[in-house]
């Protein structure tokens, strides 16, 4: 396998190698709490399920779909951006439904990378942001994750002295892994670079209603004149606690949003319609359910906090995402977080995300996802608190990276 050139340029995956030992815990009889992966435990809303029983089972909507999505989800997306974001969208041309956001992001590569393209991707960031251009053949330059001045100093440093100059640049607010959320200044700032220097914005707005205070997190289409290099991929994964349904949105910029139809209208036939139908009953429907969302997900990372403190490891809290980014405890800083996340499970039954598998900059931290109730939060922070009362015993027996195996 490692022979084929694509398979080639990929490392290997690192959460698989906790997904490993979290199997082989749990195949010995082990209750591991999972704050892995960030898989919604909530149920898809009542109203969405019904629609999608009452429309599946008819030879309309038992056919092929519409690779860009049926007409009626991306006018529903479009109502969308137009009254949560004051965006107005063409559902025509400016909107298209995709297999999720992670697969929407991995086509858009398909569509626009030539090999040896150079793309922007923060570091830590979410796997695909990097890997689908890499996949795709383009070459990865790596900018700062923080919505800060310093990402536009790496941003110029970057148009600079890359050879040839980046097509595009990648934003995920709020981040996953770090749920930084940026402010629409950032986001003006950030268009007015890419105009500048005639470069696309490509966008990863997938935690858009996960947000735990009063301030929900912008888009950067809100900027004036944004859809002239922007296009942003928003999903119902986390929003209707959707994520085995796949699907997701490509908005903004008609050219890309052209060459992205193009490429998947070779690659699929669209997700089932009578999902597509349930879709559009979420976007149109109720807010109640997002609300109950934000609330659930609320309480957890208060609980995560306290409990966690009380254990002794204080958990800096999220003011959205479904995940906290976390330091690494001092005493086992020098492990990194692929070996100090496989301790978790053997010694404390939690599984996590480790950072480096968000990239090189993420290894001094840990994801921890809010996808298990409070109870089960409380019983993982106990079972770290265990872990803790042991280590000085356990680090004598560990042998970090770096010095030997």
């Amino acid at each position: 396998m490692t022979d084929f050139h694509r398979v080639k340029r990929l490392p290997p995956y690192v959460f698989e190698q906790v997904n490993r030992l979290k199997a082989k815990a749990r195949a010995g009889g082990a209750d591991i709490i999972d704050l892995g992966m960030g898989n919604p435990d909530l149920p898809a809303p009542k109203h969405v399920v019904e629609k999608l029983v009452e429309t599946a089972g008819k030879a309309r909507t038992d056919r092929y779909s519409a690779s860009k999505g049926i007409p009626g989800l991306r006018r529903a997306q479009a109502s969308y951006y137009e009254r949560r974001f004051g965006v107005k969208l063409n559902p025509d041309t400016q909107v298209i439904t995709t297999l999720g956001s992670k697969e929407g992001f991995a086509n858009m590569a398909q569509a626009i990378t030539a090999p040896g393209d150079v793309v922007l991707v923060p570091n830590p960031s979410y796997p695909i942001h990097a890997f689908g251009f890499l996949m795709a053949g383009g070459v990865i330059r790596s900018v700062p994750a923080e919505p800060t001045p310093d990402f536009f100093v790496a941003l110029e440093k970057a148009v600079i002295h890359s050879i040839p100059k980046p097509i595009a640049v990648v934003v995920c607010y709020p981040s996953n892994p770090t749920a930084m959320v940026a402010s629409l200044d950032f986001y003006k700032d950030l268009v007015a670079f890419a105009k500048k220097h005639e470069i696309f914005v490509l966008s990863d707005l997938a935690y858009a209603e996960v947000y735990f205070d009063d301030n929900p997190p912008p888009s950067v289409l809100q900027v004036p004149g944004a859809n002239d290099v922007c296009v942003e991929f928003t999903s119902m994964s986390k929003t209707y606690s959707m994520a085995g349904w796949r699907i997701g949105f490509a908005v903004g910029n008609e050219r890309l949003l052209a060459a992205l139809a193009r490429v998947k209208s070779y690659l699929d036939y669209g997700a089932y319609t009578p999902v597509q139908v349930a879709a559009a009953a979420a976007l149109n429907g109720p807010d109640d359910c997002i609300n109950e969302m934000r609330a659930i997900y609320k309480r957890r990372r208060d609980v995560m906090v306290e409990s966690f403190a009380q254990a002794g490891w204080n958990i800096p809290a999220p003011t959205s995402s479904m995940f906290a980014w976390v330091p690494i405890p001092e005493k086992f800083a020098h492990l990194g977080s692929l070996e100090f996340s496989k301790l978790l499970i053997e010694k404390a039954d939690v599984a996590v995300a480790p950072g480096i598998g968000f990239g090189e900059h993420g290894d001094a931290y840990l994801r921890l996802a809010l996808v298990e109730n409070e109870q089960r939060i409380r019983q993982a922070a106990r079972g770290i608190r265990r872990f803790f009362d042991t280590a000085d015993e356990t680090l004598h027996n560990v042998v970090g990276p770096g010095h030997g195996t």
